[in-house]
């Protein structure tokens, strides 16, 4: 986001920035970088999910089903435009106190439940933008966390993991569009584990699992997790994310290393990650999306 005169204009008549915050390192990396393009921001953490560390920015809490209450406060402060950002888990209804206006929507809350993540989501953003809302992407405020392309690090993948990278590709381009998980592990030309529900973390721990009760028998330092956005996913609600746990993870794992979409991926602390690769012997690759060369 730039931050000349004329950004600078445009965002003092939006009024502050609306950071609707869930659990991890990237709701604070998104509000760091939209002050430092001078933007004022306040963040609105949910509850159950974001960490206390967000109470040194201004800060309203806020539960999930409390739209009213979020967009009442989100008005008072003068917030126009909204950023989500951050780990939230798929509610339960049922787990849900729902606020007036909240059960004044429940037919629409209940329809855009009943699908993937990728529906769930644009509904949710369909929702805010009918209250009066813009939605931004994180990665348009913070441009910087979006991941650069090429060979980061000091370590290379070789010729045989170049093949499985191509292969993790091809097959998320096919089960994007059917709203299944962001990544998967290939070895040796072989999908080995998928993300779905669990999140990528937790697919890295099935792998080396799978390691460890010999389910898997591949050499330590085998194989390659590969994520993409998903196609025609809307990018302002949702991205692929890579942090600091997901390379350590990929170690426990045994893997080789870890390739994602440059400028499809948002990442938090990427000197810490490619820190953590090198110590591990892991690689990091920005994959070129398809048409431009890696």
């Amino acid at each position: 986001m730039s931050s000349s005169p004329q950004a600078s204009r445009h965002a003092h008549a939006s009024g502050p920035l609306a950071i609707i915050c869930g659990g991890g390192a990237f709701p604070l990396a998104v509000a760091q970088a939209a002050r430092r393009a001078g933007r004022e921001v306040v963040l609105f953490p949910v509850r159950g999910f974001a960490g206390a560390e967000v109470e040194a920015w201004p800060h309203v809490w806020i539960a999930i089903g409390r739209f009213g209450r979020l967009t009442s406060e989100m008005r008072r402060l003068g917030c126009r435009d909204v950023v989500f950002i951050g780990n939230v888990l798929r509610p339960r209804l049922r787990d849900i106190r729902l606020d007036w206006t909240t059960l004044m929507l429940l037919p629409r809350v209940v329809s855009i439940m009943r699908g993937g993540d990728d529906h769930l989501l644009s509904g949710l953003g369909r929702i805010f933008e009918d209250a009066g809302f813009r939605l931004l992407g994180a990665h348009e405020v913070a441009p910087e966390i979006l991941m650069p392309a090429g060979q980061l690090g000091a370590v290379a993948a070789t010729r045989e993991e170049l093949e499985d990278i191509e292969v993790g590709r091809q097959v998320l381009e096919i089960t994007g569009p059917l709203d299944i998980g962001q990544g998967l592990v290939v070895m040796n030309r072989h999908v080995v584990a998928m993300e779905a529900a669990e999140g990528t973390d937790l697919m890295l721990a099935r792998v080396a699992e799978l390691r460890a009760n010999g389910r898997i028998r591949r050499a330590p330092r085998c194989g390659v997790l590969v994520k993409l956005p998903k196609a025609g996913q809307d990018r302002r609600l949702d991205m692929p994310s890579l942090g600091v746990r997901t390379a350590e993870g990929a170690a426990r794992a045994g893997l080789a290393g870890i390739a994602v979409e440059a400028g499809g991926v948002i990442v938090a602390d990427l000197a810490e990650i490619v820190r953590k690769a090198d110590e591990a012997g892991l690689f990091i690759h920005g994959l070129a999306p398809r048409g431009r060369a890696s």
